[in-house]
Protein backbone atom coordinates (compact mmCIF):
# COMPACT_ATOMS: atom_id res chain seq x y z
CA UNK A 1 0.00 0.00 0.00
CA UNK A 2 1.50 3.32 -0.95
CA UNK A 3 2.61 5.06 1.54
CA UNK A 4 3.07 1.90 4.22
CA UNK A 5 5.99 0.89 3.38
CA UNK A 6 9.30 1.89 2.92
CA UNK A 7 12.08 0.97 0.00
CA UNK A 8 15.66 2.60 0.57
CA UNK A 9 17.15 1.93 -2.65
CA UNK A 10 19.46 4.11 -4.43
CA UNK A 11 19.96 3.49 -8.71
CA UNK A 12 23.43 5.76 -9.74
CA UNK A 13 23.18 6.72 -13.62
CA UNK A 14 24.26 8.79 -15.99
CA UNK A 15 22.01 11.68 -17.45
CA UNK A 16 22.15 14.37 -20.30
CA UNK A 17 24.89 14.23 -23.25
CA UNK A 18 28.22 12.66 -22.74
CA UNK A 19 29.90 14.06 -25.48
CA UNK A 20 29.80 13.34 -29.16
CA UNK A 21 28.14 10.34 -28.72
CA UNK A 22 24.54 11.31 -30.78
CA UNK A 23 21.43 10.42 -29.73
CA UNK A 24 21.74 7.52 -28.18
CA UNK A 25 23.67 8.65 -25.23
CA UNK A 26 22.92 11.91 -25.15
CA UNK A 27 19.42 11.85 -23.07
CA UNK A 28 18.09 13.86 -19.96
CA UNK A 29 16.80 11.25 -18.09
CA UNK A 30 15.86 13.41 -14.61
CA UNK A 31 12.68 14.93 -15.99
CA UNK A 32 11.34 11.76 -15.99
CA UNK A 33 12.02 9.82 -13.10
CA UNK A 34 10.76 13.46 -11.57
CA UNK A 35 7.47 12.52 -13.38
CA UNK A 36 6.80 9.54 -11.00
CA UNK A 37 4.73 10.30 -7.51
CA UNK A 38 7.25 8.75 -4.63
CA UNK A 39 10.79 9.31 -6.38
CA UNK A 40 13.85 11.19 -5.46
CA UNK A 41 15.96 12.25 -8.03
CA UNK A 42 19.11 14.00 -7.37
CA UNK A 43 21.93 16.23 -10.11
CA UNK A 44 25.07 17.41 -8.28
CA UNK A 45 26.94 19.49 -10.37
CA UNK A 46 30.15 19.17 -8.32
CA UNK A 47 32.36 16.65 -5.88
CA UNK A 48 31.28 18.41 -2.60
CA UNK A 49 27.61 17.73 -3.53
CA UNK A 50 27.77 15.05 -5.05
CA UNK A 51 29.36 13.15 -2.13
CA UNK A 52 27.23 14.66 0.11
CA UNK A 53 23.78 14.00 -1.62
CA UNK A 54 25.03 10.74 -1.86
CA UNK A 55 25.45 9.74 1.56
CA UNK A 56 22.05 11.50 2.15
CA UNK A 57 20.32 8.96 -0.81
CA UNK A 58 22.13 5.87 1.04
CA UNK A 59 20.71 7.17 4.26
CA UNK A 60 17.38 7.75 2.95
CA UNK A 61 14.16 5.42 3.36
CA UNK A 62 12.70 6.31 0.42
CA UNK A 63 13.55 5.49 -3.36
CA UNK A 64 16.30 7.85 -5.09
CA UNK A 65 17.38 8.25 -8.45
CA UNK A 66 20.90 9.23 -7.85
CA UNK A 67 21.84 11.21 -11.93
CA UNK A 68 25.18 12.09 -12.88
CA UNK A 69 27.06 13.07 -15.58
CA UNK A 70 29.63 11.23 -17.10
CA UNK A 71 31.76 14.36 -18.67
CA UNK A 72 32.08 15.34 -14.71
CA UNK A 73 33.65 12.81 -13.30
CA UNK A 74 37.21 14.08 -14.29
CA UNK A 75 36.07 16.93 -12.12
CA UNK A 76 37.88 17.96 -9.14
CA UNK A 77 37.03 19.82 -5.96
CA UNK A 78 37.35 20.69 -2.15
CA UNK A 79 36.11 17.28 -0.43
CA UNK A 80 36.25 17.37 3.39
CA UNK A 81 37.74 13.69 4.73
CA UNK A 82 35.69 14.03 7.73
CA UNK A 83 31.48 13.35 7.44
CA UNK A 84 29.19 15.29 6.04
CA UNK A 85 25.53 14.98 4.52
CA UNK A 86 23.90 17.47 2.41
CA UNK A 87 19.75 17.36 2.78
CA UNK A 88 17.50 15.86 0.10
CA UNK A 89 15.84 18.98 -1.48
CA UNK A 90 17.56 22.11 -0.54
CA UNK A 91 19.10 24.21 -2.87
CA UNK A 92 21.89 26.22 -2.93
CA UNK A 93 22.71 29.54 -3.79
CA UNK A 94 26.15 29.35 -5.80
CA UNK A 95 26.46 33.09 -6.43
CA UNK A 96 24.96 35.95 -4.46
CA UNK A 97 23.18 39.20 -7.21
CA UNK A 98 20.25 41.31 -7.33
CA UNK A 99 19.53 41.96 -10.86
CA UNK A 100 18.42 38.05 -11.93
CA UNK A 101 18.24 34.86 -10.97
CA UNK A 102 19.50 31.86 -13.04
CA UNK A 103 18.20 28.74 -11.75
CA UNK A 104 20.16 25.43 -13.37
CA UNK A 105 21.60 22.21 -11.68
CA UNK A 106 24.15 19.24 -13.01
CA UNK A 107 26.85 20.04 -15.27
CA UNK A 108 25.51 22.44 -17.38
CA UNK A 109 25.45 25.35 -14.65
CA UNK A 110 29.12 25.26 -15.56
CA UNK A 111 27.59 27.56 -18.33
CA UNK A 112 25.65 29.65 -15.96
CA UNK A 113 28.64 30.62 -13.96
CA UNK A 114 30.48 31.65 -17.48
CA UNK A 115 27.31 33.85 -18.51
CA UNK A 116 27.70 35.46 -14.90
CA UNK A 117 31.11 36.15 -15.10
CA UNK A 118 30.61 38.01 -18.63
CA UNK A 119 27.27 39.48 -17.44
CA UNK A 120 29.33 41.09 -14.67
CA UNK A 121 31.28 43.04 -17.04
CA UNK A 122 28.10 44.73 -18.65
CA UNK A 123 27.25 45.78 -14.75
CA UNK A 124 24.25 42.91 -14.71
CA UNK A 125 24.49 41.13 -10.96
CA UNK A 126 22.98 37.25 -11.86
CA UNK A 127 22.34 34.96 -8.92
CA UNK A 128 22.88 31.79 -8.99
CA UNK A 129 20.72 29.27 -7.93
CA UNK A 130 21.64 25.31 -8.01
CA UNK A 131 18.94 23.20 -7.20
CA UNK A 132 20.77 20.04 -6.45
CA UNK A 133 17.90 18.05 -6.04
CA UNK A 134 15.26 18.36 -8.86
CA UNK A 135 12.48 15.91 -6.90
CA UNK A 136 11.15 17.37 -4.57
CA UNK A 137 12.50 20.85 -5.45
CA UNK A 138 13.21 24.00 -3.60
CA UNK A 139 10.54 26.39 -4.28
CA UNK A 140 11.48 28.83 -1.05
CA UNK A 141 14.57 29.11 -2.56
CA UNK A 142 13.39 29.95 -5.57
CA UNK A 143 10.68 32.36 -4.89
CA UNK A 144 13.11 33.92 -2.41
CA UNK A 145 15.52 34.77 -5.04
CA UNK A 146 13.10 36.27 -7.64
CA UNK A 147 11.25 38.12 -4.86
CA UNK A 148 14.73 39.92 -5.31
CA UNK A 149 15.51 40.08 -8.43
CA UNK A 150 12.18 40.26 -10.22
CA UNK A 151 13.54 38.35 -13.25
CA UNK A 152 13.98 34.31 -13.76
CA UNK A 153 16.43 32.67 -16.05
CA UNK A 154 16.37 29.07 -16.66
CA UNK A 155 18.90 26.61 -17.87
CA UNK A 156 18.51 23.32 -18.26
CA UNK A 157 20.40 20.37 -20.63
CA UNK A 158 17.02 18.58 -21.28
CA UNK A 159 14.74 18.72 -24.60
CA UNK A 160 12.49 21.58 -24.23
CA UNK A 161 8.48 20.32 -23.72
CA UNK A 162 7.61 18.73 -20.45
CA UNK A 163 10.67 19.56 -18.05
CA UNK A 164 12.48 21.04 -15.08
CA UNK A 165 12.35 24.45 -16.42
CA UNK A 166 8.25 23.92 -17.68
CA UNK A 167 7.81 22.82 -13.66
CA UNK A 168 9.34 25.71 -12.25
CA UNK A 169 8.19 28.11 -14.73
CA UNK A 170 5.14 27.64 -14.06
CA UNK A 171 5.30 27.12 -10.56
CA UNK A 172 7.31 31.14 -10.30
CA UNK A 173 3.99 32.86 -12.66
CA UNK A 174 1.32 30.97 -10.06
CA UNK A 175 3.07 32.09 -6.76
CA UNK A 176 4.98 35.53 -7.66
CA UNK A 177 3.81 36.52 -11.13
CA UNK A 178 3.25 40.34 -9.05
CA UNK A 179 7.30 39.77 -8.69
CA UNK A 180 8.70 39.47 -12.65
CA UNK A 181 9.26 42.63 -14.00
CA UNK A 182 9.66 40.59 -17.22
CA UNK A 183 8.49 37.24 -18.81
CA UNK A 184 10.36 34.06 -17.06
CA UNK A 185 13.12 33.05 -20.09
CA UNK A 186 14.28 29.13 -19.65
CA UNK A 187 17.01 27.68 -21.92
CA UNK A 188 17.18 24.09 -23.23
CA UNK A 189 18.81 21.92 -25.53
CA UNK A 190 17.11 21.96 -29.23
CA UNK A 191 14.17 19.54 -29.58
CA UNK A 192 15.90 17.04 -31.72
CA UNK A 193 17.52 14.28 -30.85
CA UNK A 194 21.41 15.02 -30.34
CA UNK A 195 23.18 15.28 -33.47
CA UNK A 196 26.86 13.53 -33.91
CA UNK A 197 28.79 16.12 -35.96
CA UNK A 198 30.32 18.35 -33.57
CA UNK A 199 29.51 21.55 -35.95
CA UNK A 200 25.50 20.67 -35.20
CA UNK A 201 25.82 19.40 -31.66
CA UNK A 202 27.54 22.63 -30.35
CA UNK A 203 24.18 24.69 -31.87
CA UNK A 204 21.69 21.72 -30.11
CA UNK A 205 23.32 22.10 -26.40
CA UNK A 206 22.95 24.72 -24.56
CA UNK A 207 25.67 27.66 -23.99
CA UNK A 208 26.62 30.32 -22.08
CA UNK A 209 26.23 32.57 -24.79
CA UNK A 210 22.73 31.06 -24.53
CA UNK A 211 22.59 32.37 -21.28
CA UNK A 212 24.08 35.81 -21.93
CA UNK A 213 21.20 36.60 -24.03
CA UNK A 214 18.51 35.29 -22.01
CA UNK A 215 19.67 37.10 -19.14
CA UNK A 216 19.68 40.44 -21.67
CA UNK A 217 16.26 40.09 -22.82
CA UNK A 218 14.79 40.03 -19.29
CA UNK A 219 16.82 43.33 -18.57
CA UNK A 220 15.35 44.55 -21.79
CA UNK A 221 18.95 45.30 -22.99
CA UNK A 222 18.27 43.13 -26.21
Amino acid sequence: TIGQGNCPIVFRGPTASAGQLAATHSQAFENWFANTPGLKVIVPSNPYDAKGLLKAAIRDDDPVIFMESEQMYGDKGEVPEGEYILPIGVAEIKREGTDVTIVSFGKIIKEAYKAADELEKDGISCEIIDLRTVRPYDKEAILKSVKKTNRLVILEEAWPFGNVSTEISHMVQAEAFDYLDAPIYKINTQDTPAPYSPVLFAEWLPNHTHVVDGVKKVMYKK
